[in-house]
């Protein structure tokens, strides 16, 4: 169903990509547009391991278009390094393809929230985030992606540099 990778030599492990997706804060979420067109829309994300958290507005583009099409993509780039010298850059991605559902289970919205808030603000002060997440509770939309197939990949040097890596 889904498509190898060509440059199997630049893939990333499994691991590494849940390690991509726990580290970076933003992706780029793609998903099918008006009139046959994409739309592609960057956004904050949490990863719990398993399942993508993000939010949104209770409607908009993203949100009629994923109640039309569940079926989405998230690329998240890790590393972007320009090496001019050498006409490169040394790269770094994941791609995840799953599915969005709208969370509507009031506990299932918090927790996926409580995660988000700890992500972007780990060192909240006491009762901060619940203050948050209670004042805009009425107009949030929590969205779940779920992972259908996660791949990776990595500037060739890098994945040379990996493979040479003393394992610890």
């Amino acid at each position: 169903m889904f498509r190898e990778m060509r440059r199997r030599n630049q893939e990333l492990p499994a691991e590494a990509c849940a390690e991509v997706l726990r580290r970076a804060t933003c992706g780029v979420l793609a998903v099918d547009g008006d009139d046959g067109y994409p739309y592609a829309v960057p956004l904050s994300y949490v990863f719990d391991g398993k399942r993508i958290y993000f939010h949104c507005a209770r409607s908009g583009y993203k949100l009629d278009a994923l109640r039309r099409n569940p079926k989405a993509s998230l690329c998240v780039v890790d590393q972007d390094q320009v090496v001019p010298e050498k006409f490169t850059t040394y790269f770094r991605s994941v791609i995840v393809f799953g599915t969005v559902r709208e969370l509507t289970d009031d506990a299932e919205r918090r927790a996926a929230v409580e995660l988000l808030g700890r992500r972007y603000w780990p060192d909240a002060p006491e009762g901060t985030l619940e203050q948050e997440v209670s004042s805009a509770w009425e107009r949030l939309c929590v969205l779940e992606m779920t992972l259908e197939h996660v791949t990776g990949k990595e500037a060739v040097e890098l994945a040379r540099a990996r493979r040479q890596a003393p394992e610890c």
